[in-house]
């Protein structure tokens, strides 16, 4: 016969059964509860690191008042996302719209070469006979893979259509994180003593890398690279480009991925020289020249220190985060996956060096 203390023993680990269940429970609904607003709440996190060196300076010459500059600072972020933020998203949405609607319908066309480019010298009469017979080939070729293409048109659609709601989280993270600057320092003691449970050698390192992390990826990377959209839209509009938020778009995407803006940047400038008068071609090819070469001038003087992060990490976070998140996730996912490839690039390597060590 089983004795009594078997008996409590095996009641004991049908209490402590029940209450892990019900803890994994409770776990996993409040996680479907918040896992809606899980992007804003990374966004506005990842803000207010990005600007809480701005938020501490603007304190300082605000005489200490911290609710004061979090309103000044809060006002300035909602500002910029509010008019040009606004103005480039919503040409981008017509422009996915409008490419959306001519793969539905299946009449994407290549456009015919215009006759100015003839006088090209050198290059003017062989690149005209080129570009005439790929516009009327790949005209042809077109027709007949655009069927296939179409539905590469929903996922157009359904991207502009979540357009509106990612403007909204934007928003709303950046109202968050006006809250959330006044109480940095409470933040960065509890973020420092979670890690210390976790890695209780490294958790001040780790969170100083973090931190610097988001920084470099969110200010040198996120941060430059919408500065030049901005910029290359405004240019585009100057210049009567169709589909300027498009392009505008297409300059902050390449950018992000590190692969620069001269892809689309250089056919902008040949397309002005073969349509616009002498000055304002000249006007404009300087003026995408200084924001062709902004990132290189501004990401030493903003990033403070190296970003290790590969290229294919970013792109990876770039599309990952866009598939998951939608607008927000474009943003979010960089960074995201930047900050978790060097925590464990650091962690793998100062295990390394404590192996390698003297016994």
């Amino acid at each position: 016969m089983r004795t009594l203390r078997q008996l409590v023993a095996g009641d004991e680990f049908i209490q402590l059964a029940i209450r892990l269940g019900l803890l994994a429970l409770l776990i996993y609904w409040s996680f479907v509860l918040v896992r809606p607003f899980v992007p804003i709440l990374a966004w506005s996190a990842v803000l207010a690191v990005a600007l809480y060196p701005v938020f501490n300076w603007l304190t300082g010459m605000l005489g200490g008042r911290a609710g004061l500059a979090a309103m000044v600072l809060t006002s300035v972020a909602l500002a910029v996302v509010i008019g040009p933020a606004t103005w480039l998203g919503i040409g981008a949405v017509e422009g996915v719209r409008e490419l959306a609607g001519q793969l539905s319908a299946g009449n994407v066309l290549v456009p015919s070469p215009w006759p100015e480019v003839k006088a090209w010298p050198l290059i003017g009469v062989p690149l005209y006979d080129l570009w005439d017979r790929a516009s009327t080939n790949l005209s042809v070729v077109l027709r007949e893979v655009v069927p296939h293409l179409k539905p590469l048109a929903g996922i157009l659609f359904a991207f502009a259509s979540n357009a509106g709601v990612g403007m909204l989280k934007f928003l709303l993270s950046v109202v968050l994180a006006g809250f959330l600057f006044p109480h940095g320092r409470q933040l960065a003691a509890g973020c420092r003593s979670f890690l210390s449970r976790i890695v209780p050698e490294q958790s001040e390192h780790f969170l100083d890398l973090a931190g610097a992390t988001i920084r470099a990826v969110s200010q040198g990377v996120i941060g430059v690279a919408v500065l030049q959209s901005l910029l290359a839209g405004v240019g585009f509009k100057l210049a009567g480009i169709p589909s300027a938020g498009l392009l505008a778009f297409a300059v902050m995407l390449l950018a992000i991925v590190q692969i620069g803006a001269a892809i689309v940047l250089l056919p902008v400038v040949i397309w002005l020289w073969s349509v616009k008068d002498f000055t304002t071609a000249l006007a404009l090819t300087l003026f995408f020249l200084v924001v062709g070469f902004l990132d290189n001038v501004l990401k030493p003087l903003v990033m403070g220190r190296g970003l290790t992060t590969p290229a294919l990490v970013i792109l990876v976070g770039v599309i990952g985060g866009t598939l998951a998140h939608g607008i927000v996730g474009l943003f979010i996912g960089p960074i995201i996956l930047a900050v978790a490839w060097e925590l464990i690039t650091a962690w793998i390597r100062d295990d390394r060096a404590r192996l390698a060590g003297p016994p």
